[in-house]
């Protein structure tokens, strides 16, 4: 699964690209610490079988959130987001929510597996895959797989697990087991997780020097 080195890294580049005036360093600790937070379902699997990639990994979460924020901003006449932080509080709110759903939760989704619409329909769907064009096959897709042979639909809760430092492997001994935290698995995620943070740093200081702050 990517580190949430790599999820904050996404939601660090979606954060910088859609805040436009409204960017400063509050705004993207806080669309940073939403991305990064929702790992820590992690350790609800000492409560409840498979919570990782579940309790706070499915659509719902940031469905509602967003579906909340713009009742108050677009709908009521007396908005509690508007009243109190303005344009600014509306749009760090929605640039949140984006980063969370495309920065983590499809990016999980796509990378393993999610369990995207839990509690309402309780399996995880692996959307890994390829999307390729030859001159043999044509167009090909692997992402979505449907009927007997689905590899998309992977089982509930109860039977898929995801091993963390929290819950190492079921291979690892009871006692005094190996507990790993990736910052990285891949040459690429290591780019892509300093192509992120370095453009959030930029931006940073760009908007400090700027005299705005």
């Amino acid at each position: 699964m990517p580190p949430t080195t790599v999820h904050m890294a996404i939601g660090g580049l979606i954060a910088c690209a859609l805040l436009h005036e409204h960017f400063d360093t509050r705004a993207i600790v806080i669309v940073l610490a939403a991305t990064a937070i929702l790992d820590i379902d992690a350790f609800f699997g000492v409560f409840m079988t498979g919570a990782h990639r579940t309790v706070l990994h499915n659509i719902w979460l940031p469905l509602g959130v967003l579906a909340l924020l713009t009742w108050d901003v677009k709908a009521r006449s007396n908005s509690f987001v508007l009243d109190r932080w303005g344009e600014y509080g509306w749009r760090v709110g929605w640039v949140t929510v984006v980063a969370v759903l495309f920065g983590h939760i499809l990016l999980d989704a796509f990378y393993n597996g999610a369990n995207l619409f839990w509690p309402l329909h309780d399996q995880f769907y692996n959307l890994s895959g390829h999307l390729l064009i030859s001159n043999h096959q044509g167009i090909e897709q692997t992402f979505i797989e449907l009927g007997e042979d689905s590899t998309t639909a992977r089982g509930s809760s109860a039977d898929v697990h995801y091993w963390t430092a929290v819950e190492p492997p079921a291979s690892e001994p009871a006692e005094n087991p190996e507990r790993i935290a990736y910052v990285a698995e891949t040459g690429e995620q290591i780019l892509l997780t300093v192509i992120g943070f370095g453009v959030v740093l930029y931006r940073i200081a760009e908007y400090r020097l700027s005299g705005d702050n």
